[in-house]
């Protein structure tokens, strides 16, 4: 079954945010300039997958408010992100942004739904490039 995997907070100033995040919650913000992304980690993680130690944590990123990502997204694990945006789509829902890599890391995407609200899909994939 697919499950929440991970979140995502969109911020006018980055810098701010980065900021306001690490002295509200003593959150770790790793800025990823090649990328335009800050990845957030908010609980325990191994060092070596980057994956959190205990079962059913997340952790996150932020990047610059933009276009139709202006709120906070959750991020729902899938198989295959052609095949769930497929179906989305059939549901009456839309693509936001068709299937992306992450090289080395997997594929995300993002849709809307049927309420307008925008979520992100992920595939984990080493090979992707």
């Amino acid at each position: 079954m697919p499950g929440i995997v991970h979140f995502e907070i969109p911020a006018d100033d980055q810098g701010r945010a980065r900021e306001f995040y690490s002295a509200a919650f003593d959150w770790r913000l790793d800025v990823l300039p090649e990328l335009q992304y800050t990845n957030v980690v908010t609980t325990p993680v191994d060092e070596t997958t980057q994956a959190p130690l205990q079962p059913g944590a997340i952790n996150g990123g932020m990047f610059e408010r933009s276009g139709d990502l202006t709120h906070p997204i959750i991020t729902v694990d899938v198989d295959d992100i052609d095949a769930a945006l497929e179906k989305i789509v059939g549901l009456g829902g839309d693509v936001v942004q068709a299937k992306t890599a992450i090289p080395g890391m997997g594929y995300f995407g993002y849709f809307r739904d049927t309420e307008g609200n925008v979520l992100g899909l992920w595939t984990t994939a080493a090979d992707a490039a």
